[in-house]
């Protein structure tokens, strides 16, 4: 048994005693960081997050919170936020961008925001779940779902997980310095209290634009709640340099864009996007972006990565985190229902 290994024990059964803990929480008003929020403080615990904007945010009314101003890039903010009895931290800020622009940006906030909060967790002693993201991870196949053993090609090196994979790579490289670390790698995540909309904006373009094709590949859907409930339990239960794997449905494009339509009563795709269709889709959107100096969402970095199969299994965290996969047809509801109860889809 390796050295990590004994450390991580070392740490799990200090955290196991821990049965309250005050939390710092990046990432607050996104989908996954509300509903940490939100399920931490149902939990019974202390949190504090860190946030740039006003402190009136609409996903922060009314919760029992402390607020520490700061940018996950100012070191000396970070560093004043872990003061005050913080006990670990929960990274769940970053930047997504599924396109070839945006790369530097992206570097700055999701690698060296990282690296600052690492170096930060290491300077206080604190206990680090870092949330990642499957696209760090080789694709699947139908049928061949990958884990967090599998070794296989990179995805599309696009803005996002160039700057994810650095990210990891600057935790794990601080594991050695002492780092208490653990990283989550959630995949694609619907559900309620999505302030953004991140996820939840695929929703909301299938309501407004039909489309006669949906993309070629597919992808594993999950459920925040669950994706929170099981961070939660990884700050309580898992070794220190664990990777676990918060997936969830595994299914094409097209059965989930026909779910989504017959949710919002709209008409369905009929057919998966073929090779000529998607490079014509690629082509036009690289050339809008380059035109009009802003990428649009359809690229030919996303449709590459839409045309692959992100299959997941979740098999570690539900033996070691007992993580719970709710049913899609709960979590597709629950999503639009808070969309539609919050303005960002018409009410009926």
């Amino acid at each position: 048994m390796d050295q990590r290994w004994l450390r991580g024990i070392a740490s799990l059964t200090s955290f196991r005693n821990l049965l309250v803990v005050h939390l710092l929480i990046t990432g607050a008003t996104g989908l996954l960081g509300s509903n940490l929020v939100n399920t931490a403080l149902s939990q019974g615990h202390q949190v504090t997050v860190l946030h740039r904007g006003p402190a009136h945010a609409r996903p922060l009314v009314g919760l029992d919170i402390r607020i520490a101003a700061g940018d996950i890039r100012d070191p000396d903010a970070i560093d004043a936020a872990c003061r005050g009895g913080i006990d670990a931290i929960i990274h769940s800020a970053g930047l997504i961008h599924i396109g070839w622009q945006k790369l530097d940006e992206s570097m700055r906030v999701n690698r060296d925001g990282t690296r600052i909060i690492a170096e930060a967790a290491v300077r206080h002693r604190l206990r680090l779940i870092h949330i990642s993201t499957v696209n760090t991870l080789p694709s699947g196949e139908p049928g061949k779902p990958v884990d967090e053993t599998t070794v296989g090609p990179p995805k599309v090196p696009c803005a996002y997980v160039v700057s994810k994979q650095s990210a990891e790579a600057e935790v794990a490289q601080r594991l050695a310095d002492g780092l208490d670390a653990v990283i989550i790698h959630p995949a694609f995540m619907l559900g309620p209290l999505d302030w953004k909309p991140s996820s939840g904006r695929m929703i909301c373009e299938l309501d407004r634009h039909w489309s006669p094709y949906a993309p070629w590949g597919g992808m594993s859907v999950c459920d925040a709640r669950d994706v929170a409930t099981a961070c939660l339990a990884a700050l309580q239960q898992a070794p220190t340099g664990r990777h676990y794997i918060l997936a969830g449905h595994n299914m094409l494009y097209i059965d989930l864009w026909k779910a989504i339509a017959s949710a919002l009563g709209r008409r369905s795709p009929w057919l998966r996007a073929r090779a000529p269709a998607r490079w014509i889709g690629g082509v036009c959107g690289d050339l809008w972006g380059r035109i009009t100096g802003r990428e649009p969402d359809v690229n030919s970095a996303a449709i590459q990565m839409s045309s692959l199969f992100h299959y997941y299994s979740s098999q570690r965290a539900i033996d070691e985190l007992g993580y719970h996969i709710r049913p899609f047809e709960e979590t597709l509801s629950d999503a639009v229902a808070w969309l539609r109860d919050h303005g960002y889809l018409p009410s009926r």
